[in-house]
């Protein structure tokens, strides 16, 4: 739909390496100190053998591709602004550990010019390929007041 700020298939893509720091920041925003995100020794007994990051600081990686796409949107919006009306259909698929890469990619799979939405799919996979988490994400873009 050329008469719209994003069509089908459009793409951005994110890639961030999780570090200690990010785990511990979000920890203290969010006030969730689990110990599958802070206690080393007790993860090293776990399925999962070392900390794991906090699902919702994937979700927070995915609200960096939004932003993404609004800024690739930036300018063609005339009167109307863009927000995320959220995510849907968000799943945690496998564990994301300190050290690990994640690649996000965004791609718009659904438009709605009457609605003045979009829908997209977002996949975040592992420097190893492997799919750790999905979501699709809403976007709305709500006319001005004026």
């Amino acid at each position: 739909m050329s008469d719209f700020y994003v069509k089908i298939g459009d793409r951005v893509a994110f890639a961030k390496t999780v570090g200690e720091t990010d785990i511990y920041m979000f920890a203290g925003i969010t006030g969730d100190f689990s110990v599958n995100h802070v206690n080393e020794q007790y993860m090293k007994r776990s399925k999962y053998g070392s900390r794991i990051a906090h699902g919702a600081l994937m979700v927070g990686y995915m609200s960096t591709c939004s932003t993404m796409m609004i800024e690739k949107c930036e300018g063609t919006a005339k009167d109307e602004t863009p927000v995320s009306l959220g995510y849907d259909r968000v799943r945690f698929l496998g564990a994301v550990r300190i050290g690990d890469t994640v690649n996000l990619t965004y791609t718009v799979n659904e438009v709605d010019a009457v609605k003045r939405q979009s829908k997209a799919a977002i996949e975040v996979k592992n420097q190893n390929g492997e799919l750790v988490a999905v979501a699709t994400h809403i976007m709305r873009w709500v006319k001005d007041k004026g």
